[in-house]
């Protein structure tokens, strides 16, 4: 079957959409589209007999009840620029195949990920990995100046060691996980919703998170369906499990919530409150 060629995806084919201070993501290849997702689902060819609005039930119908091959037909390959310690975090999704930049072969740029002001928090008083009360400005900023004077230092040595011949895959050892990294990514779109249900969501590390709401835009212009219907039925959606469905059913019947233990309990009220945000 001949690629599908989707001119709102072509307009922004191998342009770069910046991310933090000096990231990026770039689609450089993509193969499918809506169409082809309903095409693998009808096991059909050619251009199909169903309409937009069927096609786009078809697709919601797929997503809500997990019949998730059919978008396994749709691939994206994007070029991303990033520091290393998003890339660290990136690399936990083994679905995806990868290319990086080697620090063996390559001098490192003298780049490097400085947060700004808004981002740099305290520690999160009730989440271990998260950041919590945002510092006053001027505090803020001494940690920026802080974050760039190390960096510089790092860097001005990584520099005068490769320059006295030190092997380069032993002086990159020097350099910090703030320094920029580039790779090309490649994941078909089943596992591409499966990442973008993690990193989107609000608990996700600020600087990860910024990187896949600029992925979602982007593959919305292949997929508009589906990526309509994964921010509905999934992004936007709220699971319980089977005691949290038998609560609510007495909640609502004017019972007492049946939850006794303090962490069901806990996490079922995040739960309602996170629906109602939503």
């Amino acid at each position: 079957m001949a690629h599908c060629i989707v001119p709102e995806a072509e307009a922004i084919l191998d342009k770069e959409f910046k991310v933090l201070d000096k990231g990026f993501v770039r689609m450089v290849d993509y193969y499918g589209s809506d169409q082809r997702i309903v095409q693998a689902a009808r096991v059909s060819y050619g251009e199909g007999t169903k309409t937009v609005s069927q096609d786009a039930a078809l697709i919601d119908y797929l997503l809500r009840h997990q019949h998730t091959s059919p978008f396994e037909q749709v691939v994206f390959t994007f070029h991303l620029k990033m520091p290393i310690f998003v890339a660290r975090q990136w690399v936990r999704h083994r679905t995806g195949r990868m290319n990086e930049v080697s620090g063996r072969y390559s001098i490192m740029k003298d780049e490097f990920y400085v947060p700004e002001s808004a981002c740099i928090s305290r520690q999160s008083k009730d989440n271990k990995q998260g950041r919590g009360e945002a510092f006053q400005a001027d505090e803020a900023e001494q940690f920026r100046q802080a974050f760039i004077d190390s960096q510089s230092s790092s860097y001005r040595t990584y520099a005068e060691m490769t320059e006295k011949g030190l092997a380069r895959e032993i002086a990159r050892i020097q350099l910090p996980l703030a320094l920029y990294t580039e790779f090309y990514w490649q994941m078909d779109l089943h596992n591409l919703f499966h990442f973008l249900k993690l990193r989107l969501e609000s608990h996700a590390q600020y600087e990860i998170r910024m990187y896949a709401e600029q992925i979602l835009e982007i593959i919305r212009t292949v997929c508009p369906m589906a990526t309509d219907s994964f921010l509905n039925t999934v992004h936007k959606a709220v699971s319980f499990t089977g005691e949290e469905m038998e609560a609510l059913r007495d909640i609502l019947n004017g019972q007492k919530n049946p939850l006794s233990d303090e962490k069901k309990l806990k996490r079922f009220n995040e739960k309602i409150k996170t629906g109602i945000q939503l």
